[in-house]
């Protein structure tokens, strides 16, 4: 390309997104597009460098490197694609004279493990990481994580209309569902597949998305109930009106938790486990996405019944849903209730 066709750009992430929408892809996409490379000019910020395009392949190594910390190599290598794609299409516009993540991806595709074996984790040793969480906040989130194999972005979108229980908390009303598809199901969560990061619902602009394609309707057992129960009795007044069912006790006292927030609980109780390790990855280190992993492992393990633990999961094709949403009562509840481990 001559230097006749190069073209400038004030705000080259702005520029991508545009050009994005007019080629069609969907809001969430550039949403998630947008969230890692304004996280990727901040790091570049923090260091003196001036934008993306004084960025060399260096600046991106360390990038990639300080994404280790936090994330999964899975995720890692999600969000690096995303940064090689931008600088390909800034590139090949003409915005840029050069793309300096080509190396770093291509690095990458030689040492990344797209299938972790994970560590390995008993129902007795994870009982007895559970003991020693002693906040009632706390224990309430890591135990819907562990029973329900929720994601932590759907987890943190839940509200109390969401939630069905079949009891009164000692110090305050536990909530009947709102829901319709929950009504009549007590010791219920109503997972939401229309929530998305970047738009309202129940009244509040969310900052996580529900990836799930059909409402997924969880019982609640015995253990998680009760912590729920205890949660609720000393849940702050939350700062929405959308009332989500887990907010800050902490910096950000009633807002609604973020995953960012739910992460570092999480990793927080995981290292003084000695389960979690700065720099360690996916194979190591324990993390909300992990409790995803030992649900799915344990219960499947148990009840021998794939169907029921992808339907709980929410990963499962539209037909087998339906299934399992028809059958709810005397096939997915009896199942998980007579088949899910205790860790309280």
């Amino acid at each position: 390309m001559s230097s006749a066709d190069a073209i400038d750009v004030d705000d080259p992430v702005a520029y991508f997104l545009e050009d994005m929408g007019y080629h069609g892809k969907h809001e969430r996409t550039r949403a998630a597009y947008e969230r890692v490379l304004r996280g990727f000019e901040g790091f570049l910020a923090e260091r003196g460098i001036d934008g993306p395009t004084a960025a060399d392949r260096r600046a991106c190594l360390a990038w990639v490197a300080s994404l280790r910390e936090e994330y999964a190599e899975s995720t890692v290598a999600t969000y690096a694609s995303y940064c090689n794609r931008f600088y390909s299409y800034m590139t090949q516009v003409g915005a840029f004279d050069a793309n300096p993540m080509t190396l770093v991806v291509e690095e990458m595709d030689e040492t990344i493990d797209a299938d972790p074996t994970r560590r390995e984790i008993s129902v007795p040793r994870m009982r007895a990481f559970v003991a020693d969480v002693a906040h009632p906040g706390d224990r309430a989130v890591i135990l819907t994580l562990l029973k329900t194999g929720l994601r932590v972005g759907e987890l943190c979108n839940l509200d109390l209309r969401d939630l069905h229980l079949a009891h009164d908390a000692p110090a305050r009303p536990i909530p009947r569902s709102g829901r319709a598809g929950a009504r009549g199901r007590p010791d219920t969560i109503f997972v939401d597949p229309d929530i998305s990061a970047g738009e309202t619902a129940n009244g509040e602009l969310r900052a996580a998305s529900n990836k799930r394609k059909r409402v997924t309707l969880l019982p609640v057992d015995r253990e998680l109930r009760g912590a729920l129960a205890a949660w609720l009795a000393v849940r702050p007044d939350a700062r929405s009106s959308a009332e989500p069912l887990f907010c800050s006790t902490r910096d950000t006292w009633g807002a609604r938790l973020t995953p960012e927030m739910v992460r570092e609980t999480v990793t927080g109780y995981a290292r003084d486990a000695g389960w979690y390790r700065t720099g360690g990855g996916a194979s190591e280190n324990v993390t909300p996405h992990y409790f995803r992993h030992f649900f799915t492992t344990h219960l499947r393990d148990r009840t021998g019944d794939r169907g029921v633990v992808k339907y709980l999961r929410g990963d499962v094709a539209a037909d087998v849903i339906d299934t399992y949403t028809h059958n709810w009562g005397d096939r997915v509840r009896d199942v998980y209730l007579e088949n899910v481990y205790s860790l309280a």
